[in-house]
């Protein structure tokens, strides 16, 4: 079997924007010299990448000049850092008002809440236009926008009922949550919660540790959540037997 024969790039570059939680973002100087810092990020449901940036910062000033940004997301790879997988965006940022944008980012960054509420500090989104992934020997590919993010088409009823979904979840089922966590994704044990969820899957949050759990089809509302989280349950506890 070709090495690359199962490979999905989409796949695996959705995931790493959904799982990575720390970026170098590249901005232009006043010369026109790239200027790289480093960055927490979330997403939106589509998988735009969301920053909560302060206009003190340097690449704040960088921004308000000139929006083109390039942002760097790497799998953690303590062993060695090249043999993991990456993904380069470049894209425009722009500052967002968006309440939704602001509460996936603090649910993947609970320590932000108390510098987010200061009058220096926005939260700005990238819009996406290119994305390269490099995936190991032989899996690098270039990626439109489209490839990259998830579609939100159809998709208005979910979008209301995640925030209720996710604090429902969190409260109530934690059980269900950690056997996603450790029988469904292979993690450790411990006091995982649910970040965020969007058609495609949810993300699964321990400490600053993100997973994603794919849903095994697209899901548009409520009601088809509800039926996809208990068949996940379901199918999570057959793998415990």
């Amino acid at each position: 079997m070709h090495a690359n024969e199962n490979f999905d790039p989409q796949r695996a570059a959705k995931r790493l924007l959904r799982e990575t939680g720390t970026g170098a973002l590249g901005t232009l100087d006043a010369s026109g010299a790239p200027y790289i810092s480093l960055v927490t990020v979330a997403t939106e449901a589509s998988g735009a990448p969301v920053l909560l940036l302060s206009k003190l910062a340097r690449h704040t000033e960088n921004i308000a000049r000139d929006t083109r940004v390039s942002l760097l997301l790497a799998a953690d790879r303590a062993d060695d850092p090249l043999a993991g997988a990456r993904i380069s965006i470049t894209g425009r940022i722009e500052k967002t008002e968006d309440s939704a944008a602001k509460r996936r980012f603090l649910a993947r960054h609970p320590a932000a809440e108390c510098y987010a509420v200061f009058a220096d500090f926005g939260f700005y989104r990238i819009e996406i236009e290119h994305a390269h992934l490099v995936a190991g020997f032989g899996r690098i590919v270039d990626l439109s926008a489209a490839e990259l993010l998830t579609s939100l088409d159809g998709a208005e009823k979910l979008l209301e009922a995640e925030e209720g979904a996710v604090a429902h979840m969190n409260e109530d089922h934690l059980d269900a949550i950690e056997l996603y966590a450790t029988k469904l994704l292979g993690e450790a044990a411990g006091a995982w919660k649910i970040a965020s969820l969007d058609p495609e899957g949810c993300d699964l949050l321990l400490g600053e540790t993100a997973r994603r759990l794919e849903f095994p089809q697209r899901v548009m509302a409520g009601d088809e959540l509800r039926k996809t989280m208990v068949a996940l349950v379901k199918q999570a506890r057959e793998a415990a037997v």
